[in-house]
């Protein structure tokens, strides 16, 4: 066997070993709207599973998820932008009816899904989360949640009351105070599931743990970098309209400096752009 077939062969091996093993991605914004979305994506995430818990700690944690929600969501003009974002995707897919190369159904309920999303954020009045603020009992536990351990029984009393009431008590509260900020819940989850959608992937490899490549001023919003999990690699990433810039570090909870990998590292890339 030549040295060429070898090594086709051998690559071959490795490809069909890497796809039955499984993968890590790893997700970089390449502005600030998609940042504060994945932000976003993530309290809600995190905030939703403590809120369908029953213990008094999950529901403390989901109350400090709802309070980081109202912060980031407030620094910006979020609902305006997603209402015309939105208003956006549903008149590029509707211009894709009829096409024989788009399931009709799955057309149909992602437009059903943008327009009752789409009414419900235009239901939202005032600014978000002001019924919250207008909570004085929150904006106490808010301010005291800033300081570390501030939130002690000494220190809030008729917080440690509520905790310790029975867990549907707790839970009805928080459906309370959560349900409201879903709307927003449901605008992102619609407006990142249309950007992860639209990834173009290639594959590469980084040699010696580092990657660049020219980006020719083409427009990017989401870039996301898949590896083997059980690899010893973590991806830092750069980028901006004229290029990508990867470097694959070696992963320690030690404490010790981090060290560049030195060995090539395959990997998979997606460009995500709405």
């Amino acid at each position: 066997m030549s040295p060429a077939i070898q090594n086709d062969f051998l690559a071959a091996e490795l490809h069909i070993f890497a796809a039955e093993r499984t993968v890590i991605s790893y997700e970089f914004p390449i502005n600030e709207r998609i940042r504060t979305l994945l932000r976003l994506e993530n309290l809600y995430n995190r905030t939703a599973h403590f809120v369908g818990g029953a213990h008094a700690l999950d529901h403390h944690s989901a109350l400090l998820g709802i309070f980081e929600i109202m912060e980031v969501a407030s620094r910006a003009d979020l609902k305006s932008d997603l209402l015309q974002e939105l208003e956006r995707q549903r008149q590029t897919l509707t211009g894709l009816r009829h096409n024989p190369q788009i399931s009709e159904a799955a057309l149909e309920q992602i437009l059903d899904d943008i327009e009752s999303t789409h009414g419900r954020l235009l239901q939202m009045t005032g600014k978000f989360g002001q019924f919250l603020r207008d909570n004085e009992w929150l904006m106490a536990i808010k301010q005291r949640a800033n300081i570390p351990g501030g939130v002690c029984e000494f220190d809030l009393p008729s917080y440690h009351y509520w905790l310790q009431q029975a867990a549907p008590r707790r839970q009805a509260d928080l459906d309370r105070w959560f349900t409201p900020l879903l709307p927003i819940k449901h605008a992102l989850d619609i407006v990142l599931r249309l950007l992860r959608d639209s990834a173009k992937v290639c594959h590469y490899s980084a040699k010696n743990g580092n990657f660049q490549q020219m980006s020719g001023g083409k427009s990017v919003q989401l870039l996301k970098v898949s590896l083997i999990s059980d690899l010893p690699a973590v991806p830092e990433l750069s980028a901006n309209r004229y290029a990508i810039n990867i470097r694959f570090m070696l992963p320690s909870t030690s404490g010790e400096r981090a060290r560049s990998v030195d060995a090539d590292v395959d990997f998979s890339l997606s460009y995500c752009n709405l």
